[in-house]
């Protein structure tokens, strides 16, 4: 691509160079602001014919004393490096940015001579400083290599971009780093450790209940402290007896190493770590046969005693080995529930949950196995953040397994993941998350499948001294990352409650097109429901839940109500919050008939009431439930509020918004568990007039059982408003009417 100053043409016909062997041909002609831009095709391999006549210019003059090829020469401002991004195959997003060292996928032409080729490549690679892999993939007429570089350095020869025929991004595999030697392993995260910064103040914990930890590893000595590694039995060392706990610690704190190493940017740590031993070391004697909700109970008081006024996320990837619960609340789910909700000590807390996963000897069905496979105790606690697998990982060692096919298709479900596919409509909707977890492979013809080291997710191993790196895979390594999200969400909002932080992610996540392929039929509200029981919400976005732009703003409420009353002699509903958003009216309206996007959800904890006996009325499970609802566009406040009214005391049905159809899930499969979210799409004029939001409460088992004493609910509302990529900004107004500090 040549590209002249501004106010200048190019020399065009002296870029036309077509009669020439081989011949450079000008392709297309363009403006760009007041410079010209000209795209020219050089033949593969010939990009020095190009540079001679740039050579020329610098060394020879013509008779009349004017440097050669001047008219060319002088009209060009630069070369860009489109000849470096001519050679892109990739996304164009994922070019490297200026000055960042990324590794490379290299396809080097063949040429007449394969080696040559190779040879001249890393020749010129190694006189700038670029580090080439060894190890090379050689196809019928191109030669793989990876190449750690910036974009300045792969530009910067001649030479070497002939031999180059295609460039992509070199995919994160855990594979690499795996076939390590130790010491290797141990370079690559001396220079993670250089560039880690650790954030400053009382940092938030994610507290691991565990196998236990090795806290000795080296990339996790300066995350845990001693005082904070600890067990439910005195008699059990703190240490990892398993590897699960130590593997699931790396995860935790530096989510997939392979992403850390392959970039060269500082790494800020904004959380700390804890670690709870709650399963016994082998061949111990004791407590084989042990109450799971209690002990589960009582780390999380061992480490609370300790450490009281530090803000966690407990993390807990132990699960039973059956779905013989089907969704209905065990002893575990609900003392899990209990916890959350601080029924006993009045105190929230952030518990993440692991999904559990189907057997790997049933992997050969998926996906069907994985519909009927349903979620493990305890992760059918209401209360919990419950994590499923997902994997966008699909390429894999063709050499180790040849001819063999990806199991599950990029942003499908993880052949590991389960659901609750087959649960009652009573029960939530579970997952509420789904994270990375990998995949699996399956060879051709047989029902045989197997999975790879590129398919998982890099970690710490728990013998680091043997070697610092292993791979992990599975709901427990989802749960881990999203332990490690809820942790970072903390630290930066250190104000918010645990049900916040539980919205928040909800909140961010969405489904993936493959999510929506896989479970297209021609009922949407199945649909839905197929969507909510395998994925639940989608995929998080720590990035979605922390920031706000100018075309996107999100508005944070955390409140409480007192959901039940007597009067007249008779339980009825008594508080109802009505919110009036700070909508930027004008902006909106402006837009017409844009499309734009709402976004709301609700979380709150309930009071668990596990005793089995049916679970209708005064022994339903859940304590209360809290709904929302919007006001229609044509609605008048009065009307909205009377009418929000009238369906909270109609029990847990209230009535739909007359003629809104845009919601995404609806009430009918948004209104299950204690987290609510749904997303609205239709006109800007629309929504300028939908500026107040209802919070209501619905019947549980304290409206008849008033006599008890009950504090005020609390629970947290979460709005965002999305609209098209336009020059109207939603969020200075906005701002502004909230008293929000506006940089200028």
């Amino acid at each position: 691509m040549f590209e002249s100053d501004p106010s200048f043409e190019l020399a065009l016909r002296s870029l036309d160079r077509t009669n020439t062997e081989p011949p450079i041909e000008l392709l297309a002609v363009r403006e760009q602001g007041q410079a010209m831009l000209a795209p020219v095709m050089v033949p593969e391999g010939k990009l020095k014919n190009l540079e001679k006549l740039i050579t020329k210019y610098r060394d020879e003059n013509t008779t009349k004393g004017r440097a050669r090829n001047w008219k060319l020469v002088d009209s060009i401002a630069r070369i860009r490096q489109a000849a470096l991004e001519s050679f892109w195959t990739d996304d164009t997003d994922l070019f490297p940015s200026d000055g960042e060292p990324v590794w490379w996928e290299v396809w080097l032409r063949v040429g007449q001579d394969r080696n040559e080729v190779s040879s001249t490549f890393e020749s010129y690679a190694e006189s700038i400083g670029i580090h080439t892999q060894t190890r090379r993939i050689e196809f019928a007429d191109r030669t793989v290599l990876l190449a750690l570089a910036t974009r300045e350095q792969m530009s910067q020869s001649v030479d070497l971009l002939d031999c180059i025929a295609e460039l992509r991004l070199a995919k994160d595999h855990p594979e690499f780093f795996m076939e390590l030697r130790p010491y290797e392993q141990a370079q690559w995260i001396a220079d993670l450790l250089e560039r880690v910064e650790t954030a400053q103040g009382k940092l938030p914990a994610v507290c691991l209940l565990d196998t236990g930890v090795n806290s000795g590893h080296p990339l996790l000595r300066d995350a845990i402290a001693t005082d904070d590694l600890l067990t439910c039995d005195p008699n059990w060392d703190v240490n990892d007896h398993h590897s699960h706990g130590t593997q699931m610690a790396g995860l935790c704190l530096w989510g997939d190493l392979t992403e850390q190493f392959v970039h060269s940017h500082p790494v800020l740590i904004e959380h700390s770590l804890e670690s709870v031993k709650i399963l016994p070391p082998p061949n111990y004697h004791q407590n084989r046969k042990v109450l799971y909700g209690n002990l589960t109970q009582e780390a999380m008081a061992r480490i609370e005693v300790e450490q009281p006024e530090r803000e966690r996320a407990f993390c807990m990837a132990v699960s039973a080995t059956d779905d013989r619960d089907q969704g209905k609340p065990s002893s575990w789910s609900a003392a899990v529930d209990a916890a959350c909700c601080g029924s006993q000590d009045g105190r929230r807390r952030l518990v993440i949950v692991a999904a559990g996963n189907v057997s790997r000897e049933d992997w050969r069905l998926y996906p069907d196995r994985n519909d009927v496979d349903s979620i493990h105790d305890p992760g059918q606690a209401w209360n919990a953040l419950t994590i499923g697998a997902t994997t966008e990982k699909v390429q894999f060692s063709g050499a180790t397994f040849p001819g063999w096919t990806p199991l599950a298709r990029p942003g499908g479900l993880s052949p590991s993941s389960t659901t609750s596919v087959n649960w009652d409509d009573n029960w939530p909707n579970k997952p509420d998350l789904v994270l990375e977890g990998g995949n699996a492979i399956r060879e051709p013809g047989t029902t045989e499948t197997d999975t790879d080291d590129s398919l998982l997710l890099l970690t710490t191993h728990w013998r680091p001294a043997e070697r610092p790196l292993t791979t992990m895979g599975d709901t427990s390594a989802a749960t881990a990352q999203a332990a490690r999200m809820a942790a970072t969400l903390m630290a930066r909002y250190p104000d918010f409650w645990p049900e916040t932080i539980r919205g928040l992610l909800v909140h961010s996540a969405e489904w993936t097109l493959e999510m929506k392929r896989a479970t297209a039929c021609s009922t949407p509200g199945r649909q839905t429901r197929l969507l909510l029981r395998c994925y639940g919400y989608g995929v998080p976005s720590l990035e979605r839940a922390s920031w706000s732009a100018a075309n996107s703003l999100t508005l944070i409420a955390q409140g409480s109500l007192a959901p039940f009353e007597k009067r007249d002699g008779r339980v009825a509903t008594k508080d109802m919050d009505l919110h009036a958003l700070p909508w930027p009216r004008e902006e909106l309206s402006s837009l017409g008939s844009e499309e734009v996007e709402l976004r709301l959800t609700l979380s709150y904890f309930i009071e668990p009431n596990p005793a089995r006996r049916g679970w209708k009325y005064r022994h339903r499970y859940p304590s209360h439930g809290l709904r929302f609802k919007i006001k229609a566009p044509t609605e008048e406040v009065e009307d909205f509020r009377a009418r929000v009214s009238k369906d909270a005391q109609s029990e847990e049905r209230p009535g739909k918004t007359p003629n809104d159809p845009g919601w995404a899930v609806g009430p009918t499969h948004r209104d299950r568990g204690c987290v609510h979210s749904d997303w609205w799409t239709g006109t800007a004029a629309d929504l300028a007039e939908r500026g107040h939001l209802a919070v209501f409460p619905v019947g549980g088992w304290w409206k008849e059982r008033l006599h008890l004493d009950r504090r005020p609910v609390r629970y947290s509302l979460i709005v965002t408003l999305k609209t098209p990529e336009t020059d109207v900004d939603i969020y200075t107004p906005v701002a502004t009417q909230i008293g929000v500090a506006v940089a200028v």
